[in-house]
């Protein structure tokens, strides 16, 4: 059974209704909320919202960051370049960065 199709039988079971019960409040017939609860059913969002709605229910969609201090996605495309990739990229990030220092020391007048 589908998570939605759980959490719709679920809803509509604590809420003391037959499948035809809560067709009836969703204005469909009893074998369309059959459908909705059965193995393969996997609704819309909209659908669920609707359906749970006509249980009492109220869906509610959250998501939460991931734990991870890093990007990930930084680190597998990193390992995807050869060592001499890698190692060209950090040579050419190291002479991007003497450019920058040589370029804030012009601009305050540090150089001779």
């Amino acid at each position: 059974m589908s998570v939605a199709a759980s959490l719709l039988r679920d809803a509509r079971v604590n809420a003391g209704l037959t499948q035809a019960e809560l067709a009836r409040r969703l204005g469909v017939s009893q074998a369309a909320v059959a459908k909705l609860e059965g193995t393969r059913a996997n609704p819309t969002i909209a659908t669920l919202k609707h359906a749970l709605r006509g249980a009492g229910r109220k869906l509610t969609l959250t998501t939460e960051p991931l734990a991870r201090g890093i990007d990930e996605t930084l680190v597998i495309e990193q390992l995807r370049l050869t060592p001499d990739q890698r190692l060209a990229q950090l040579e050419s990030m190291y002479e991007a960065g003497r450019q920058l220092t040589i370029a804030g020391e012009s601009a305050r007048g540090e150089l001779a």
